[in-house]
């Protein structure tokens, strides 16, 4: 039994040393190997001064070498720090101040672009490349080693291993920054190991899985790929992918069983021609609601795969799941709690919510993440204690209170109605962007939409659209605002409606980024009204 977030890649080496954990561009590595390459990097680490709790973060693509840096600093009983390869120098550079990074593992080309920040980072002592150049390190007031030597244990000092518990802290995963500075969510091993467990048990994960994994593993939910994978002994097969079609590519050449996405992703699949037939046996979605129509058109091109539709948040991980069974008669809804979670729908004075009634989903159980890191203001805001606490308890227990608005039917099936940020107000009337959404993206040449709330001289908030259409010049925005009125009540009609030819922005996960739309139309409004 896997007690530590290390062990379930070294208790599948023990179980199938032969069977294959890691794809990379045609390098396949067996958990024989891939446990030889952790044990071995883990037994460097302390000879560069890393001790128990130390951080070491990971800045690379999805690669080997990404993979075994992560688990092997867990198995060093420090704690791992992915880093969202998409981010630029000084976002870097903030997270690596932010939770006092002491090791940071990144490649030849990534470090020249770091560059002019490294040295701001004072608590940085080392620095491990990967790759075969040798970028211009003269500067840098760290230490400089390469990935090869750490491969080659007995050219560095060892020294013995901390003992680790499923209570200790494991990884410190960051939040979009959309909101702000972005908060460093901490993770135990048991929040990992419970997170992987629930998962492959609503799925049905066996050791004949192959597992496409697209997603950053700087997000929970892309490095959920790997623990699911590792706890059952199936195999991941690791993408950086430059276009929709490759992924398509992949999923045929790897014999793909099992794809995880976000809606961008999926939207932009579901318009590709697929193969007649597929080798996939389940999909999910997670990071916002599917879009109606892509969820029909996937289940076209999909009929014999399982689609799960998810709900999740950094915090907790993982909160809900909607079983394939249930598409048909309730499309719209993120299902009921995961394994080993408890979902309330609470009122703000902490009463729970009848039937049909909006309320905050409150998390509790094993996934409920340990805390943000280093800011006790946040983590007093979002952990809290549950109400109705079993008398006699000197601690209370403490849950996620996750600002999400949701309503929970009379079976007991959970919609997600809106981020309690997110919400607009229009006239008094509390309006849900997802609402406005998903009648707009059933118009004729939307490709996608986002709907905010922007301030206004009257109404408090007014709803402005901005939509990204499928060929320039094509959408017709009287037809659709006539389309809307008979569609939408008034209070949720659009004040205005901007049609770029570009993507809609996103942040690093690939949710869009509503705080940025926000920002650009601030003013609309507040101008006219001077």
């Amino acid at each position: 039994m896997s007690h530590l977030v290390h062990e379930l890649i070294l208790h599948a080496a023990q179980r199938t040393p032969h069977a294959e954990a890691l794809c990379y561009q045609g390098q396949r590595l067996s958990y024989a190997d891939l446990a030889q390459q952790v044990n071995t990097v883990a037994e460097a680490l302390p000879g560069l001064d890393l001790v128990r709790h130390d951080r070491l973060a990971v800045f690379l693509e999805k690669r080997i070498e990404n993979v075994v840096a992560l688990f092997a600093t867990a198995a060093a009983s420090a704690v791992f720090v992915p880093v969202n390869p998409l981010l630029k120098a000084d976002q870097v550079a903030y997270i690596l101040q932010d939770c006092n990074v002491k090791i940071l593992v990144t490649s030849s080309e990534r470090c020249a672009a770091l560059a002019p920040v490294l040295n701001d980072c004072h608590e940085l002592k080392t620095l491990i490349i990967v790759g075969a150049t040798k970028p211009d390190t003269s500067t840098f007031h760290c230490h400089v080693v390469y990935w090869q030597d750490l491969l080659k244990v007995k050219s560095l000092p060892v020294a013995p291993r901390c003992r680790s518990i499923d209570s200790d802290m494991a990884a410190i995963l960051y939040t979009s920054g959309s909101t702000g500075k972005p908060k460093g969510v901490v993770l135990s091993h048991r929040n990992l190991l419970a997170g992987a467990q629930s998962v492959a048990e609503y799925l049905q994960n066996t050791a004949s899985d192959r597992i496409l994994s697209v997603l950053p593993l700087s997000f929970d939910y892309g490095l959920s790929q790997l623990t699911t994978a590792f706890l059952v002994g199936a195999s991941v097969v690791l993408m950086n992918y430059l276009m929709p079609r490759d992924i398509l590519n992949a999923l045929a050449e790897e014999r793909i069983t099992g794809l995880a996405a976000v809606p961008p992703l999926w939207l932009q699949l579901a318009q590709q021609r697929w193969p007649d037939r597929s080798s996939l046996r389940y999909i999910t979605n997670s990071g916002g609601a599917m879009p109606g129509a892509t969820l029909s058109r996937l289940r076209q091109i999909l009929p014999e795969t399982d689609i799960f539709l998810m709900y999740g948040l950094t915090e907790a991980f993982r909160s809900t799941f909607l079983a394939p069974d249930q598409l048909d008669s309730r499309p719209d809804s993120i299902g009921k709690a995961i394994p080993n979670a408890e979902i309330l729908v609470l009122r703000p004075d902490g009463s729970e919510c009848a039937a049909d009634e909006a309320g905050e989903l409150v998390h509790r159980g094993v996934l409920v993440a340990q805390a943000y890191w280093n800011d006790e203001e946040k983590t007093r805001e979002r952990f809290r204690p549950i109400p109705g606490a079993v008398s006699g308890l000197v601690f209370p227990e403490i849950a996620v209170w996750s600002g999400d608005t949701v309503r929970r039917d009379a079976e007991g099936y959970l919609y997600f109605i809106g981020r309690t940020d997110d919400m607009i107000k229009v006239s008094g009337y509390r309006i849900s962007p997802t609402e406005v959404e998903e009648v707009i993206s059933g118009f004729n040449h939307v490709s996608e939409v986002a709907a905010i709330g922007v301030p206004h001289p009257e109404l408090g908030q007014a709803i402005v659209l901005v939509i990204q259409a499928d060929e320039p010049g094509a959408l017709d925005i009287e037809a659709l605002r006539k389309e809307a009125q008979r569609c939408l009540p008034a209070y949720m009609m659009p004040s205005h409606i901007a049609v770029i030819d570009d993507n809609l922005p996103r942040n690093p996960n690939g949710k869009i980024d509503r705080k940025l739309l926000q920002s650009r139309f601030h003013d609309l409004f507040v101008s006219v009204s001077k």
